[in-house]
């Protein structure tokens, strides 16, 4: 009866204690994700410039899903264990309390003394596993981005070598590992039947001496070696310990340099602060942009990328920013969003210092189609309402006819419905640029600026979208970064930017009369 209860306990208390610790670990995962990406959140573009893509989708997807095995695998078994010697302990206790004290001892040995050892000959496995798939994650999302270009240049042996390099170094972890993990059940084995046989050994004794009866020696011994079972994912469980911390280092490092990000940007000034008691409220009534004496570098031993720039935009002036590649002219935007902040000066909206707006708040009222806009792997439809969930359909097709592509998305098989792939990949360069054109459109925000937004176009659709921008501008304010300085001709006013400084601001006539640099871009074909 007792090896029947035995075996059918085990059974029931395994499947309970599977259903527990599963839910919870599930629980637990999809928590951290959610941690992890709202601390990855403040850090774009400025703070990740220097982590490869490859290795934070391995902080992201791999480092996360080895925090499973922090309840399944390192808390959950010294509790377990615990649990057993404790319940089994006391039930050997009735019979003997020499069968509670060899239990207790051989516990010891398999729970205590076996893992400090497995800790001991696999120190470093679980660091150099963790960076080992990051490694090889990296170098796999590099060449699927670049393949075109390895298969162009005939350097795809070159990426298979380094590829091959990364699984070697896995593979040896993997190896040393599993040296370890065979060492570790080999002496869990031994110790799990020396204490079964120290019991037989006194169960012998004891039945001799006529203290139990002879039918239990059965029963104890395998309900002994049973109860190893419980500590036998122990010394294992250091070699998920040290993965663990290697993999939640990595993804601490992220959460908190997201969170000092995030508490620098955050605004400092509550709502009473603000004259009319409304951050939002200020910003639509008065969107003017000011640069006061802003200078800006990305690296701080890196020359200086802007240089004590200042200059005042009026709501709903049209203004064109113009220089040669690396100017600053992107990041002019890219301050005035805060995707980085300025080393000094201020930047102003509304007459109020932007470090004391929220980064969330200033981006509701600016719209930028940027030099490289992103399509996610979506329909049409979908990537258009990212600028405004709420749309409706008809506000869709204005936006898209307003960008000269709502015929060619009808002509597609499922219309604005229709997947097009990721970036976009099956759409062509120009048709990709539309889109982020409409999209920004759709968003209706009262600051409009384009960044290069003429690649991909031809000269027919260029000169339409620059003819419909201005006439749907009104009081908006609108910023064109360009090289092609035909498309600024027009505005209200035009910055030339020369090494990260204003060398020139005006009206095309007056800066063509200046005979500076813009009327030598100009006259040298008007493309820088």
């Amino acid at each position: 009866v007792g090896v029947r209860f035995f075996g059918i306990s085990r059974a029931v208390f395994r499947y309970c204690e599977r259903l527990v610790s599963h839910d919870v670990t599930f629980r637990v995962l999809s928590r951290i994700r959610m941690i992890v990406y709202k601390g990855i959140e403040p850090l774009a573009p400025a703070q990740l410039k220097d982590i490869h893509s490859g290795d934070l989708l391995s902080r992201i997807v791999g480092d996360v899903e080895v925090q499973q095995n922090l309840f399944l695998r390192i808390l959950a078994p010294p509790l377990v264990a615990v649990l057993v010697l404790l319940g089994y302990g006391g039930f050997l206790a009735h019979f003997n309390q020499g069968f509670t004290a060899i239990l207790a001892a051989f516990f010891l040995a398999a729970g205590v003394a076996l893992p400090l050892l497995v800790r001991a000959l696999g120190n470093g496995i679980g660091q150099m596993k963790i960076q080992a798939k990051a490694q090889m994650h990296t170098i796999i999302l590099d060449s699927l981005q670049g393949m075109p270009e390895m298969l162009a240049f005939g350097q795809t042996g070159a990426i298979f070598q380094r590829i091959q390099e990364a699984q070697s170094e896995l593979s040896r972890s993997d190896r040393r590992m599993a040296r370890v993990t065979g060492i570790s059940n080999a002496l869990m084995g031994m110790i799990s039947h020396l204490g079964m046989l120290a019991v037989l050994v006194l169960g012998i004794f004891l039945v001799k001496q006529g203290q139990i009866d002879g039918t239990l020696l059965g029963m104890l011994a395998l309900g002994v070696l049973s109860s190893f079972e419980a500590v036998a994912p122990l010394p294992v469980s250091q070699h998920h310990l040290e993965e663990n911390e290697a993999a939640g280092r990595r993804l601490k490092k992220l959460i908190d340099e997201g969170q000092k990000i995030l508490e620098k940007k955050e605004s400092k000034q509550s709502d009473s602060d603000i004259p009319d008691g409304s951050r939002e409220g200020l910003i639509f009534q008065n969107c003017e942009l000011e640069f006061v004496n802003v200078s800006f570098r990305y690296d701080p031993d890196g020359p200086w990328v802007l240089d004590n720039i200042s200059v005042k935009i009026p709501q709903g002036r049209r203004i064109g920013i113009v220089g040669q590649s690396g100017a600053g002219k992107s990041s002019l935007v890219n301050l005035l969003v805060r995707f980085w902040e300025p080393n000094a000066g201020e930047i102003r909206l509304g007459g109020v210092n932007i470090k004391e707006l929220r980064p969330r708040d200033i981006r509701e009222k600016i719209g930028i189609v940027a030099q490289k806009s992103h399509l996610f792997h979506a329909t049409v439809k979908e990537n258009l309402l990212l600028a405004k969930p709420e749309a409706t359909n008809e506000e869709l097709y204005e936006a898209a006819r307003r960008a000269r592509i709502h015929d060619f998305i009808l002509s597609l098989p499922q219309g604005y419905d229709c997947l097009i792939g990721e970036g976009g990949m099956k759409l062509s360069g120009g048709q990709q640029q539309r889109l982020a054109i409409a999209r920004v459109l759709l968003k209706d925000a009262p600051i409009l600026i384009l960044d290069e937004v003429t690649n991909g176009l031809d000269p027919v659709t260029e000169g339409e979208l620059k003819e419909e921008l201005l006439a749907l501008i009104e009081d908006r304010t609108l910023i064109v970064i360009t090289h092609h300085l035909e498309f600024v001709k027009d505005m209200d006013e035009i910055l030339v930017l020369e090494k990260g400084r204003i060398i020139e601001y005006g009206k095309h006539e007056d800066l063509m009369k200046q005979e500076g640099q813009y009327q030598r871009l100009w006259e040298n074909g008007a493309e820088i």
